[in-house]
């Protein structure tokens, strides 16, 4: 594997892996989460070994695949407007081209962008990829071909992702597949299916194989990484089956950071995402016990109001929250935490909106992600709640905590002002050619003067100013 040279439109450089004798070329776009991101890491390593390396240019690919989201409408409709595009360029310029759908979105839909709108070849569901030298080989036949089916054992770990448009410094390494929580807004568990994990031994040798190759950090991904649990293979709701021995050597999320933790010292990890309900003080204690392990936590809380946490068959309240937030206060003081929030979810009155503001101003978080409520076709809240809430009345709620969350991230940013905070440097800031860009380990955006530093390094910095969502400051030596 070969690495080529790249300069994205932000002058950024990127490393594109390739093949020297691959011919053929795969445009991937990928949207949502994390994890399609790395499943696109899975699928460009798939299709190297068939023959393709990966293309930044649309007009050349022989194969286009985009890998979607459908946690959310305008997600959907994102990707319906470049399948328009994909088949725009297809059709003035190059006929050969094949266009396919992946991920979340495939699994979701099926047969609809095949049969009914005809506007795709292939479509593949998230367990599916492995089938994907068959499924092309159908069209090349002439032919459109689908594999949604999900798998109970599927997690990819025994494919070496190609990393995809990289730094070169931080890398994706997924440790679980799928979801068991079924909150009821929420498509996951019927696009991904049952929650699996991942062998810790092929996750470490992803690991180690990162640092060998000049990584600096990774963040070890899953929908709910805290239900991370290998006893040997199976669901984890098999787990009171397994046998004493398995029980006795089962490796948890607390147990496989610290193992990713001590195997590479010099290397940041950080992963996502938690839920409340499953983040045990154990992986709190482990992430306090190692300086390598970065000190933040996104904690999806969703909603402040009981009642509406119990309606998404959330299972915590606000008091539990409450109480794992002054745990996590406690034992690690300068963690950062991050957080989604829903509103207008059907029934929501003024009173639960007012219980999500102040949880957010009980909590104060470093940065959050917040959306109304998009009815989800096929979801429990999609088949027997009534999207009540008035548009308006959603947009004028999420405007609230977005302006409440610019102020919290404003306070929690100074916090850092004149002190000293380790960053990695990740990329040329997008605002000023002089200036590198990295994160601290609470996951804060930090830029500073180039000076004869260099992508990768781990620079202390002392912080002389900042933005809500940004330090600013002078480098004033390597870490």
């Amino acid at each position: 594997m070969e690495k080529i040279i790249d300069e994205n439109k932000q002058g950024n450089t990127l490393v594109l892996e390739q093949k020297a004798e691959n011919k053929r070329k795969l445009f991937i776009e990928s949207y949502g989460c994390s994890m399609n991101f790395s499943d696109s890491e899975i699928v460009a390593s798939i299709m190297a070994d068939q023959g393709f390396n990966t293309t930044q240019k649309l007009e050349e690919a022989d194969l286009v695949l985009v890998n979607t989201c459908s946690i959310r409408d305008k997600a959907e409709q994102t990707v319906r407007k470049r399948l328009e595009k994909y088949n725009a360029v297809k059709r003035d310029q190059n006929p050969k081209m094949k266009v396919g759908v992946l991920g979340c979105m495939a699994e979701r839909l099926k047969t609809k962008f095949l049969e009914e709108e005809k506007i795709v070849d292939l479509v593949v569901g998230p367990d599916a990829y492995k089938d994907l030298p068959n499924l092309l080989a159908e069209v090349d036949e002439g032919r459109d071909a689908i594999n949604v089916i999900l798998s109970k054992e599927e997690t990819y770990g025994d494919v070496s992702p190609v990393r995809l448009n990289t730094n070169g410094v931080t890398a994706f390494v997924s440790i679980t597949r799928g979801c068991d929580n079924m909150c009821t807004f929420c498509v996951v568990p019927f696009t991904r299916g049952r929650e699996r994990s991942r062998d810790p031994q092929s996750i470490l040798e992803e690991v180690n194989d990162l640092w060998e190759r000049g990584y600096k950090e990774i963040t070890l991904l899953g929908q709910n990484v805290d239900s991370y649990l290998w006893y040997g293979g199976g669901l984890k709701k098999d787990f009171v089956k397994a046998t004493d021995m398995q029980k006795a050597t089962a490796v948890d999320f607390a147990k496989l950071l610290e193992i990713c933790a001590k195997a590479q010292p010099k290397m940041r990890i950080r992963f996502s995402t938690s839920n409340p309900q499953d983040l045990t003080l154990d992986v709190v204690e482990t992430m306090a016990k190692f300086d390598n392990i970065c000190k933040h936590i996104h904690l999806p809380v969703q909603s402040g109001s009981n009642r509406i946490l119990k309606a998404m068959n959330r299972l915590h309240t606000r008091e539990e929250y409450f109480e794992l937030i002054d745990n996590i206060r406690r034992i690690i003081p300068e963690c950062a935490i991050s957080q989604d929030m829903i509103v207008g979810f059907p029934t929501e009155t003024e009173e639960d909106f007012k219980d999500t503001v102040s949880l957010m101003e009980y909590v104060k978080y470093n940065f959050g992600y917040m959306f109304t409520y998009s009815e989800r076709p096929g979801t429990m809240a999609g088949r027997n709640m009534e999207d009540d809430v008035p548009e308006e009345t959603k947009k004028r709620r999420l405007q609230d905590i977005v302006d409440l969350q610019r102020i919290h991230s404003e306070i929690r940013t100074k916090e850092h002002l004149n002190t000293v905070v380790e960053v990695l440097i990740e990329k040329e800031s997008k605002k000023s050619p002089d200036q590198w860009s990295g994160r601290t380990s609470q996951n804060i955006v930090c830029v500073f003067p180039k000076a004869d530093y260099k992508i990768g390094d781990f620079v202390n910095v002392n912080v002389t100013d900042c933005t809500s969502a940004t330090l600013i400051g002078e480098g004033i030596s390597p870490s």
